[in-house]
């Protein structure tokens, strides 16, 4: 599953006024979802299968039946999350160094992208196997460059 199926998802989710979703397990989508739930817009991540979020049950299902569920936040009666945004496209990567990293979380352009605002997040794939998705914040803290996947607010 490509991230832009996800991000499109959960913005449609947060639209519908969904309180749940479910989406096909793969480690892509349950870094991405345990980012946003770090970040604040999910209220609570877990393991299921189709039917419905049971941790217990995740295990004993066929791979094809296994999902993540995720519960989606609110306040206010408006979503906490309003925009989930692809950065880079399957046609088109953008890969950042250290210092475009930097930029990009002060304030500041780069690579035609537009700098990360205040309670705004991107999501990193680097290539190191122990933090392979980040937060664009804490890649500039371990000091880690890759590919800006997707941005969040």
């Amino acid at each position: 599953m490509l991230p832009h199926y996800l991000c499109s998802h959960i913005q449609n989710a947060f639209r519908a006024r969904h309180q749940h979703i479910a989406v096909p397990h793969s480690t892509q989508n349950l870094a991405i979802l345990s980012l946003l739930f770090r970040s604040g817009f999910l209220s609570n991540v877990t393991r299921g299968t189709i039917d419905a979020p049971s941790p217990t049950d995740f295990f004993s299902v066929k791979d094809s039946e296994k999902r993540i569920w995720a519960d989606l936040k609110y306040r206010d009666d408006r979503p906490v999350l309003s925009e989930m945004e692809l950065v880079s496209r399957p046609s088109k990567p953008i890969f950042m160094d250290l210092s475009e990293i930097r930029r990009l979380c002060t304030g500041r352009r780069v690579q035609n992208v537009k700098p990360l605002r205040m309670g705004e997040i991107a999501i990193v794939k680097t290539k190191d196997r122990e933090h392979e998705w980040l937060e664009a914040r804490e890649a500039l803290q371990l000091r880690l460059p890759g590919e800006v996947i997707c941005r969040a607010w």
